[in-house]
């Protein structure tokens, strides 16, 4: 909304400032870490009175979590607030980009409200059916990658870009949309699987924004993506606001759920989060590249694959535990040092991510 008033600079030049992507995604990294840390006592308050004995906690799972009963979760509401009342304050509006993310990660945030929801009435790890689940997630993704393909360059649009690879590009035509779709809802449940410890899930989440936020400026600049030799993409610079959102907000959050936490993410913020990023590395045409700075997040994902197919295939675990986090909690390794060891990772495959933009 303040982008528009750069149409006021002819009387008063300062206001130009508005015009500017950087000047912007600055504003909304300080505006909704303000608004998190200013409304985020009175939202955990709001909640730990509404949800009572809070998220339940696994019986089956590490004895340390058996301390945070009462805890109360759906701490996503806080980011989703954050980022979507900063990213309308700071974005440029008349952008169909900006739109169509916020409706990713609005409907994607509902979908993990509703199975939060039903977890704390009625105090189960079962919230509603999986299959049911991941249908709206395909339908409200494939409505964002149909949106975002006719925004697009026709051909462009529906092709899939390779890291190291300058020109190619693979048009997959209608298939597109059930590529696109499955990137959506597979980030999606990858990030709602990496929450499972204090803070482990929004580090990674703010470092994998910040780095598709840096992605979208380049791609969506025609003189940086012509000089780093990547596909530049229209429009998608205004990205780096909403992926600047996200950041600010997952700092304000961060003060509360930093061990112990005060409040859990929950799938209202973990699903929303992660469909978020899906559908900017959908919008940047870096598909393959989120596959390696949302690394994490991916082996997160693969371990609770492997454990189950191993487990109805042979009848044995590979790991102690799924996901992969609480496998090293079984280990010996204390909370602390799980956490902050993962996001030492999520840093590296970050650096390798961006790495990718250069080497061409």
């Amino acid at each position: 909304m303040l982008y528009f008033l750069a149409d006021l600079s002819w009387a008063f030049p300062g206001l130009n400032l508005f015009r500017y992507i950087t000047f912007r995604t600055g504003g909304a990294i300080m505006t909704a870490a303000l608004f998190v840390f200013l409304f985020g006592p009175w939202i955990i308050g709001q909640l730990r009175i509404k949800q009572g004995k809070g998220q339940p906690i696994r019986s089956d799972g590490p004895q340390t979590h058996l301390a945070k009963r009462g805890t109360p979760t759906m701490g996503g509401l806080m980011i989703l607030s954050g980022l979507v009342a900063t990213t309308l304050l700071w974005a440029n509006l008349a952008n169909p980009y900006v739109w169509i993310v916020l409706f990713v990660t609005i409907g994607f945030g509902a979908i993990g409200f509703y199975d939060d929801y039903l977890k704390v009435t009625k105090q189960t790890h079962a919230g509603y059916s999986g299959k049911m689940r991941l249908a709206i997630e395909f339908a409200i993704a494939g409505i964002a990658v149909y949106a975002i393909t006719r925004v697009g360059q026709p051909g462009f649009s529906t092709s899939l870009a390779f890291p190291f690879l300058k020109n190619f590009l693979l048009d997959l035509g209608w298939f597109f949309l059930l590529f696109g779709a499955v990137v959506i809802v597979g980030a999606g449940n990858a990030v709602n699987l990496t929450d499972g410890l204090d803070g482990l899930a929004i580090v990674p989440v703010m470092i994998a924004a910040a780095s598709f936020g840096f992605i979208a400026y380049l791609s969506g600049n025609a003189v940086f993506a012509d000089y780093l030799q990547i596909h530049f993409t229209l429009g998608t610079g205004e990205l780096a606001v909403v992926c600047g959102a996200v950041l600010g907000a997952g700092l304000g959050f961060l003060w509360f759920n930093a061990p112990p936490a005060q409040i859990f993410m929950g799938d209202t913020g973990s699903l929303a989060m992660g469909g978020m990023l899906g559908a900017v590395a959908v919008a940047t045409k870096h598909e393959i590249v989120l596959a390696i700075i949302g690394g994490l997040f991916v082996l997160e994902a693969v371990s609770v694959i492997v454990q189950v197919a191993s487990f109805k295939l042979t009848g044995k675990r590979v790991f102690r535990m799924a996901p992969i986090h609480h496998h090293f909690e079984q280990l010996g390794w204390s909370e602390p040092q799980v956490v902050v060891r993962f996001w030492i990772v999520a840093v590296v495959l970050a650096l390798v991510g961006l790495a990718t933009l250069k080497l061409r």
